[in-house]
């Protein structure tokens, strides 16, 4: 096989060939991840990596940790984290379950739900909701920074620079771009990583 066919079989269907059973089970998590996202798909990444990393195998801490970290760092919406995580997983079609999987229930959830939400928007319930909602965000932000520091715990230079960033954040306003050049400085330098 010429290597623009292995590129190309590598791009459509990933480096390992997943077979039918586990598609569905791709698809099935993240469509059920897809309505438990409170505060975005970001906030389901630590489920994600337990699925893909801890009970699938699908990738290692660390591919799936980058995969995140990629998709951040790149302009555009929050959730394209997840097309960069399917598309390590199985290529193409890695990218076509996962994102459709997110992204189909909670776009239909949030079209029916904002409809009702607008004609009842002053009802007690509605607003102890909203309420409620807030600290589980939170908490599920919480857990997706501690999920992705993980693999770089082991380094103490990576918990300091972390630390850093988290007071420099809080004391100033300044942009948080600062920070993640910072990052991305002390990386190609190899002082954390």
């Amino acid at each position: 096989m010429d290597e623009a066919a292995i590129f190309m079989r590598h791009l459509l269907a990933g480096s390992g060939a997943l077979g039918p059973a586990e598609w569905a089970a791709l698809f099935g998590h993240f469509l059920m991840l897809s309505l438990l996202a409170v505060g975005g798909a970001i906030t389901t990444a630590p489920d994600m990596q337990r699925f893909i990393v801890g009970e699938r195998q699908w990738l290692t801490e660390a591919q799936f940790s980058a995969s995140v970290a990629l998709a951040q760092a790149a302009p555009g919406p929050n959730v394209l984290f997840v097309a960069v995580v399917g598309f390590n997983v199985g290529g193409l079609s890695g990218v076509l379950a996962t994102m459709v999987g997110t992204l189909l229930p909670s776009t239909l959830l949030t079209l029916r739900a904002s409809r009702w939400n607008a004609r009842h928007a002053q009802a007690w319930p509605v607003r102890a909701l909203h309420a409620g909602l807030a600290p589980v965000t939170i908490g599920l932000l919480l857990a997706t920074g501690w999920i992705l520091f993980e693999p770089l715990a082991a380094d103490w230079r990576s918990g300091v620079l972390v630390a850093g960033t988290i007071a420099l954040m809080l004391r100033t306003k300044l942009s948080a771009l600062w920070p993640i050049g910072g990052g991305a400085i002390a990386g190609a330098l190899g002082w954390i990583g």
